[in-house]
C-alpha cells in the first residue's frame, strides 16, 4: 500500500534565504507563525558569498557575508522560524492553500514568499570560479572599497556597467570597461559621463578569455572578436555586469513576469495572485543591496500577516 502524505498546511512558506528571505522569517516568526524556510542551495543568498559587506547598518568595522548570513538566520530562528534544507521543484499556486513540491517532500502553505533572488551572469571562463571573491566581483557597491587605488577592469556595455564603471572611479587608480562591440549600449548620458572621467578607458571588440592569478587577480586574457589577436591585461579585479538572470522559471505561466524575467508587485509585495508575495532581487532590478532585500523581505511578511489576520477575523 502507498505511503500517504500528510501534509501540514503552514501559514508561511519561505522560498530561498538571502536577505529578504531571512528578514521575512523574522517578521513572520515575531508574529508568531511559526515559518516555514525553504533554504534552496545556499544559505544567505549572493551577499553569504561577499567577502566584506561594509555598508550594512550597524556594522561600523564592516561585516563578512557568511557571517552577516548566520545572524540572520540565528535571530529569525530565535523566535520559532524553521528552516528545511531542500530545494522547491513545482509550485501550484492555481488555489489556496499552495502546493509547493521539493526533491524530497511536499508542502501546503495559505501564504508564501518567494525570495529567490537573481544570479549575476557569468563569463564562464577559466579562473572565474576559482577566483571569485579574491578579484572577481559583480557587485562595485558591495566590492568597491577593496580596490582603493588599484586598476580595475569592468566588463559590460549597457547602464549597470557604466553606473558601476562610474562608481569604481571613487576608489580605484583606473578602471578599464572591456566590450564585445565597437560601441556601448549604455545611455546616452551615461557614455558622457563614462568618456568624460579620466579615470575611465576603454578596450573595444575584445572578450575575456582567462582570469588568470594565484591568490588574487592578476591580468587577463583578452581576446580581440574582430581579428582573433590576444592579449595579456594586467588589472587587480574584474567587476562583471552583463546582467542579471532572477530565478523566477518556477513561477512563470503562474505569476506576471516583466519583460526583464522579474516577478511584478506592488508597493506591498503583493503578486498578482492573492497570498503570493515576492522580496528581494526575484523583483527588483535596480537596487540588489542586502538593505533594500532585507526591507522588502520585511514589508512582504507584515502583509502577509496581515492578510492571515484578515482572514481569521
Amino acid at each position: 500500500m502507498a505511503e500517504e502524505n500528510h501534509s501540514t498546511i503552514e501559514n508561511i512558506i519561505i522560498l530561498g534565504t538571502g536577505p529578504a528571505g531571512l528578514a521575512a522569517a523574522l517578521y513572520a516568526a515575531r508574529a508568531d507563525l511559526k515559518p516555514l524556510l525553504l533554504t534552496g542551495t545556499e544559505i544567505g543568498g549572493q551577499a553569504a558569498l561577499t567577502d566584506r559587506i561594509e555598508n550594512y547598518p550597524g556594522f561600523p568595522e564592516g561585516v563578512g557575508g557568511a557571517e552577516l548570513a548566520d545572524l540572520f538566520q540565528k535571530n529569525a530562528e530565535r523566535f520559532g522560524a524553521r528552516l528545511e534544507y531542500d530545494t522547491a521543484t513545482e509550485v501550484d499556486l492555481s488555489q489556496r492553500p499552495f502546493t509547493i513540491k521539493t526533491y524530497s517532500k511536499e508542502f501546503q502553505a495559505r501564504t508564501l514568499i518567494i525570495t529567490t533572488g537573481a544570479s549575476p551572469n557569468k563569463l564562464n571562463v577559466r579562473g572565474e570560479k576559482e577566483l571569485r571573491g579574491k578579484g572577481v566581483s559583480y557587485c562595485a557597491t558591495c566590492d568597491g572599497w577593496f580596490f582603493k587605488n588599484k586598476d580595475v577592469a569592468v566588463v559590460g556595455g549597457g547602464d549597470s556597467a557604466l553606473e558601476e564603471a562610474i562608481f569604481l572611479t571613487r576608489y580605484a587608480k583606473t578602471v578599464t570597461i572591456i566590450h564585445r562591440r565597437d560601441e556601448l549600449r549604455a545611455g546616452a548620458i551615461l557614455q558622457k559621463r563614462a568618456k568624460n572621467n579620466p579615470k575611465i578607458s576603454f578596450i573595444w571588440n575584445s572578450v575575456v578569455e582567462e582570469i588568470q592569478g594565484s591568490e588574487g587577480v592578476e591580468r587577463l586574457k583578452l581576446k580581440n572578436v574582430k581579428d582573433g589577436n590576444t592579449e595579456m591585461f594586467e588589472t587587480s579585479g574584474i567587476f562583471v555586469f552583463i546582467g542579471h538572470n532572477p530565478n523566477t522559471q518556477l513561477f512563470k505561466g503562474q505569476l506576471e513576469i516583466d519583460k526583464q524575467g522579474y516577478l511584478i508587485v506592488d508597493q506591498l509585495m503583493n503578486t498578482n495572485v492573492a497570498g503570493v508575495f515576492a522580496a528581494g532581487e526575484v523583483c527588483d532590478a535596480h537596487f540588489r543591496q542586502v538593505i533594500t532585500s532585507a526591507g522588502m523581505g520585511a514589508a512582504a511578511a507584515i502583509s502577509a500577516t496581515r492578510l492571515l489576520e484578515s482572514e481569521a477575523d
